[in-house]
């Protein structure tokens, strides 16, 4: 990697200021996606803003919603028996990211800033219709992600927590890659008062979207049933050594149907 400058803010304040003052700064979560880059010399950042001291920790229980510090790891999330208790899809959703070594470092604002297009955690933003807030604003999950690899965020804005709706029944369901556990096909159904929305992960070309004629139809039969005979057009789906776009589109249907077939 190249060289670079390292600073541990012990602030939000001091972290935006940092990455504010110099554009060619870049912020460090978990770092499981930033530090391969860096030792591929894919990025040479001036300075490094390790965002670690940062009081960004937590899940809070309210009772309509769920409101998750963005440093809060993945083996956090997926440990909370409350959170479990209050939306199982989620819980289960971050048992399955990675590795145990991945869990443990890895971070919810980070996976949601990075905006991997074979992410987990942003089908579930989208599927439970999250906020996701920063140093300065409120940003809704339709508008945050923006293409892969793109989000709503400014330079130097640092994510500080997400809250979810909680969904009357969610689940989360994923046709993983062997190797590196990233979907290939990810799906998160959540099932609100006014309707069903159901997020699709490691498909799209664009990265996580969602499903509309699936939520149509779930809405007024939730069961797998009601979506067998939907087909999903493969033109705007990612092709590539695992999966051809074709495979794809057959697979959102199953994991699809899975996922509804096991929400609570």
């Amino acid at each position: 990697m190249y060289d670079f400058a390292y600073q541990k803010p012990a602030s939000v304040a001091d972290a935006v200021k940092l990455l504010s003052e110099d554009p060619e700064a870049k912020a460090l979560a978990g770092g499981q996606t930033f530090i391969p880059v860096l030792k591929q010399r894919l990025a040479k950042p001036s300075t490094i803003v390790d965002l670690g001291k940062l009081d960004l920790r937590g899940i809070t229980i309210g009772a309509d919603t769920v409101t998750i510090g963005a440093m809060t790891t993945h083996a956090a999330v997926a440990s909370s028996k409350e959170l479990k208790a209050k939306i199982p899809g989620l819980q289960e959703l971050a048992s399955w990211i990675g590795d145990e070594a991945v869990r443990h470092r890895g971070t919810m604002g980070g996976s949601l800033a990075n905006n991997d297009p074979a992410a987990c955690y942003p089908s579930a933003a989208l599927a439970m219709d999250a906020t996701i807030k920063t140093d300065r604003r409120e940003i809704k999950a339709d508008d945050f992600f923006q293409g892969m690899f793109t989000t709503a965020l400014e330079p130097g804005e640092i994510i500080t927590s997400v809250t979810f709706k909680v969904p009357q029944k969610s689940a989360y369901e994923k046709f993983r890659n062997p190797a590196s556990r990233y979907a290939i096909v990810g799906v998160f159904v959540a099932q609100h008062a006014n309707g069903v929305r159901l997020a699709i992960t490691g498909a799209g070309q664009g990265g996580v979207f969602r499903h509309t004629a699936f939520e149509q139809a779930l809405s007024a039969n939730f069961s797998p049933d009601a979506i067998a005979g939907i087909a999903t057009p493969p033109d705007d789906l990612n092709g590539d050594i695992h999966a051809s776009a074709e495979y794809r589109a057959h697979l959102i249907n199953v994991v699809a149907r899975r996922a509804v077939a096991k929400a609570r």
